[in-house]
């Protein structure tokens, strides 16, 4: 019987090695868009980069909403999916101090600083989701 992550075990969870987010945001058509990413949390908040070109980057310019799954697809399976409002930056600061912990995260300590550079350049949007519904389960297979 699955049953509600608490928050810390939830955090931990998200935060657990490399698994992504699945974040969902919606087209100009209203049609949905669900991609992969890489993610650090900042409290709650996940927090992720995308170009500020990529239908990502345009759906959250024009719409905030979207939403944040992660999931662990081994037995007895567990989620956490997040709805929230976008945050959008572009400050160079704080985009290669977070791009530089989300490789930390994603690549290794050997790596995150150039991958940090790598990717913080003009042209990326750095992304703060602001949570606004937050569902978790643990063990739903039990």
């Amino acid at each position: 019987m699955s049953r509600p992550m608490g928050d810390a075990e939830r955090r931990a969870f998200m935060s657990h090695g490399t698994r992504t987010g699945k974040l969902g945001v919606v087209r100009a058509g209203g049609r949905p868009h669900v991609r992969p990413v890489w993610f650090v949390l900042d409290g709650d908040a996940p927090v992720f980069m995308t170009g500020a070109d990529t239908l990502k980057g345009r759906a959250l310019r024009r719409d905030p909403r979207a939403c944040l799954v992660v999931d662990d697809e081994a037995p007895p399976f567990s989620y956490a999916a997040v709805d929230g409002v976008a945050e959008i930056g572009e400050d160079p600061d704080e985009l290669l101090r977070w791009s530089t912990a989300i490789a930390r995260r994603y690549m290794g300590d050997d790596l995150a600083e150039s991958f940090g550079r790598r990717n913080a350049v003009p042209g990326e949007l750095l992304v703060r989701l602001r949570l606004t519904r937050i569902v978790s389960e643990a063990g739903v297979a039990d």
